[in-house]
């Protein structure tokens, strides 16, 4: 299996020279040059894997130039961490199934695709005797993640840029109390867009990229969007089982496209998927597209679900570059339209088409609320707040022909003001959780300037 970019310029790549680029060269994203289909005689026979066999068999499916054996002792050693002996249960509550995606080390679904990357990370640069600097802006969950991914690896130093004050206190706490020396935190006075802008800057400069040996940890890097695709096929053939049901829909609250892109990839590999159903709060650009064609940058608001607090979706070129038919030149052209105009074109045609796949909602703070308080009134189930904006997105949104499915995306003690002022009560705190406020911290604060956050990475980067 060989990778490309969605811009044109890189193709022919390894998946190891894949996942240690990141950002690809010529600034696109980076795809498979074919996705692997699997018949429905092949999906019964993977209906009982194991997470970590099930994780096994698709991941080589995209990966082979890892020999097998290495890929299962990395494979298996990354999901060892969760505490759910099905990694990613999924549980019946209602008439929704929620598919729990937090029981990893910093409680959010960023851990099971983070938790694969940094053991990859640390055996491809064990192989090349290299070093690596991961620099990544997250909106949440992705810096802690990512974090406890490669805190203490050999040869690795992260870099994580947030924007102050617009993470949760239990997120930024996650981020700052880990003070392993190969880590470090950066607040920025501004949003998560001016963090992930100054981000992709940097990755632009292809010589700054390659001095310093700068990689990836967003959602930008191929290997994250494969992690995640496992979970929908768990799902999927968890709940056919209990359910006899030929098709399942998915609701997916997502921000930057990369979760609800690895479902749509997971349905084209054939896993049977009526409808992907995207759940966006009020910061709305996804939202927006599949109802109404109209992809437009507009201000971010911050809300009681941070993480798809976010404007500018990371990965929404992916799912562009089939959109327009894998045509290079025109996502090129149409990048660069947004941006010096903040829009991208699309036609009635593609609009058509994405809505085949897709249907959407945006649900505001209230709305969030209320489904919190509700839900757990019916099931005795706590939401977190973008767990919550699936659930109503997904109830709004679904055809009522087959099960429904709701990526929990974090435990709810991580948005505990948010549920308390839902349900009247404290969500119950995890261990992990137990005397954090009272730990050291690591954190730099400095503006959204490019300059000034180079300046930090020269004086701190692994030579």
């Amino acid at each position: 299996m060989k990778y490309r970019s969605t811009r044109g310029q890189v193709r022919g790549i390894p998946f190891s020279e894949a996942v240690m680029m990141g950002l690809a060269d010529d600034g696109g994203l980076l795809l498979p040059e074919s996705i692997p289909t699997l018949s429905a005689d092949e999906l019964k026979q993977i209906a009982d894997l194991p997470y970590p066999q099930l994780a096994l068999n698709i991941l080589s499916r995209y990966i082979d130039d890892i020999p097998h054996a290495e890929l299962k002792e990395l494979v298996e050693r990354s999901y060892s961490t969760f505490e759910h002996p099905d990694v990613t249960p999924v549980i019946a509550k209602g008439d929704v199934y929620i598919l729990e995606l937090f029981h990893g080390p910093t409680l959010a679904f960023k851990d099971v695709a983070l938790q694969l990357l940094g053991n990859l990370f640390e055996y491809l640069l064990a192989k090349s005797n290299a070093h690596m600097n991961i620099i990544g802006a997250t909106s949440g969950d992705t810096g802690s993640a990512a974090i406890y991914g490669v805190r203490g690896k050999q040869g690795i130093n992260i870099f994580i840029l947030h924007p102050k004050g617009k993470v949760s206190p239990i997120q930024e706490l996650q981020m700052t109390t880990v003070t392993d020396d190969n880590v470090f935190n950066i607040a920025i006075e501004g949003t998560f867009d001016d963090a992930q802008a100054i981000v992709k800057e940097i990755f632009g400069d292809l010589d700054y990229k390659q001095k310093h040996a700068l990689g990836a940890v967003n959602s930008i890097n191929w290997a994250r969007v494969l992690a995640q695709v496992v979970y929908y096929f768990y799902a999927c053939l968890q709940v056919q089982k209990l359910t006899g049901a030929k098709e399942v829909e998915f609701s997916v609250p997502t921000g930057n496209f990369g979760d609800i892109f690895a479902g749509f990839i997971a349905m084209q590999m054939g896993l049977p998927i009526k409808k992907l159903i995207l759940a966006t709060n009020g910061n709305n650009i996804l939202s927006r597209f599949v109802t109404k064609g109209d992809y437009s940058a507009a201000e971010v608001h911050h809300s009681l679900s941070p993480s798809m607090d976010i404007q500018v979706a990371s990965n929404f070129e992916r799912y562009l570059f089939y959109l327009y038919g894998e045509d290079s030149a025109r996502i090129t052209a149409a990048m660069k339209t947004f941006q010096t105009d903040g829009m991208l074109p699309v036609s009635s045609e593609e609009l058509t088409q994405t809505q085949q796949i897709f249907s959407a909602a945006t649900i505001d703070d209230e709305e969030t609320l209320k489904t919190i308080g509700a839900f757990s009134k019916e099931t005795g189930y706590t939401l977190d707040p973008h767990t919550a904006i699936g659930v109503a997105a997904g109830k709004q949104m679904r055809t009522g022909s087959c099960p429904l499915i709701c990526l929990a995306t974090a435990h709810p003690a991580k948005f505990g003001a948010a549920v308390k002022q839902a349900t009247g009560d404290n969500p119950t705190l995890p261990p992990a959780f137990e005397g954090i406020d009272r730990l050291e911290r690591k954190l730099e604060t400095m503006p959204a300037d490019i300059e000034a956050v180079k300046q930090y990475l020269d004086r701190h980067v692994l030579t």
